[in-house]
C-alpha cells in the first residue's frame, strides 16, 4: 500500500497515511484514460455551430429569366449555392455531441490517473486547509510554502468558503470536492493537493464495495417467509380428494333424478280425420 506524508500549511510533516491500494495503487491504463478524456471533452461541447442552407437565406423564389433563348446559364433560384449570397451545402448544423460512458470505466480511469500521480510524487496530503480570512495573498503564500507554484488542483470540501473565495482570482489553481473530481482536471493540473477527509471520501467512492452488505441483504431475504400461491383444483382432483362415501353417493343421486320425457307427436291419421270432419261440415251447409 502506498504511503504519503501528511503536511500542514507551513510544510511541516505531521504524520503518514497509508492509501488504499485499490484506489491509489492501480496500474496505468492509457487507453482507458484516453477514452475517459474524449468522453469528458465531447460532453462539454456546446454543439451550437450552424450554417444557413438555401432554405434559410433571404431571396426571392421566382425564376430570374427564362430557361432558353437568353444565351446565359440556366438558373432556377437566386438562393442557389452556386450564387454569391446563396445557401451553404453540407455545412455544420446544431447537434448533441455527448455520449454515455460506463460508470466502471470512468471510475477505472480516475483510479489509474490518481495512482500515476502518486507514483510520480505529485500528490501532497494536507491535514486541513484553514484560512482565517478569504484573502488571496494568504492563499498564494501558503501555496509557495508547500512548493506548488504551477497548475495545482486542490481537492477539499466545498463548505470551506474561505478557501473558495481566496482561489477565485488565481487562474492556475482550481478547487473541487471529491464528488466533482474528473479525469480532465487530473491530467491538466500538474500537482495535486488532497485533504485527509477528501482521501477517505475518494476511497469510499472509487474503492471496491463491501460484500458484507450484500450478505446481510441475502440473509434477510432468506429469513422472510414467502407465502404459498393458491392453485385451483381441477374437477378430477376434487373427486380424488373427496371421501369415498361422497364419491359413492354421487352416481346414486344422479340415477335418482327423473329424466325428462318428451311428449309424443300427433300421428298423421288424427290430422287426416280432423281435415275430413271439416270438409263434411261444409257439404251439409
Amino acid at each position: 500500500m502506498p504511503t504519503v506524508k501528511v503536511r500542514n500549511l507551513k510544510n511541516e510533516e505531521v504524520g503518514e497515511v497509508e492509501l488504499s491500494d485499490a484506489v491509489f495503487g492501480a496500474p496505468l491504463n492509457e487507453a482507458l484514460i484516453h477514452a475517459a478524456v474524449r468522453n469528458y471533452m465531447a460532453n462539454a461541447r456546446q454543439g451550437t455551430s450552424a450554417t444557413k442552407t438555401r432554405g434559410d437565406v433571404s431571396g426571392s423564389g421566382r425564376k430570374l429569366w427564362k430557361q432558353k433563348g437568353t444565351g446565359r446559364a440556366r438558373i432556377a433560384s437566386i438562393r442557389s449555392p452556386l450564387w454569391k449570397g446563396g445557401g451553404n451545402v453540407h455545412g455544420p448544423q446544431p447537434r448533441d455531441w455527448s455520449y454515455n460512458m460506463p460508470k466502471k470505466m470512468r471510475q477505472g480511469a480516475l483510479r489509474s490517473a490518481l495512482s500515476e500521480r502518486v507514483r510520480e510524487g505529485r500528490v501532497t496530503l494536507v491535514d486541513g486547509w484553514t484560512l482565517d480570512k478569504p484573502k488571496t495573498k494568504d492563499f498564494v503564500a501558503s501555496l509557495k510554502e508547500l512548493g506548488h507554484e504551477g497548475k495545482t488542483l486542490i481537492v477539499d470540501s466545498l463548505d470551506n468558503e474561505n478557501l473558495l473565495l481566496s482561489t477565485r482570482n488565481v487562474q492556475s489553481t482550481k478547487v473541487v470536492n471529491s464528488f466533482a473530481l474528473n479525469i480532465y482536471d487530473l491530467l491538466y493540473h500538474e500537482k495535486l493537493i488532497i485533504s485527509e477527509a477528501a482521501v477517505k471520501e475518494l476511497e469510499q467512492l472509487l474503492g471496491p464495495k463491501k460484500d458484507t452488505d450484500a450478505g446481510d441483504v441475502a440473509a434477510d431475504k432468506t429469513d422472510e417467509v414467502v407465502p404459498e400461491k393458491k392453485v385451483k383444483a381441477t374437477p378430477k382432483e376434487k373427486i380424488k380428494a373427496a371421501p369415498k362415501a361422497e364419491v359413492d353417493a354421487a352416481p346414486v343421486e344422479a340415477a335418482a333424478k327423473p329424466k325428462r320425457v318428451r311428449k309424443p307427436k300427433a300421428e298423421a291419421s288424427e290430422t287426416v280425420e280432423i281435415a275430413e270432419d271439416a270438409t263434411d261440415g261444409g257439404d251439409e251447409k
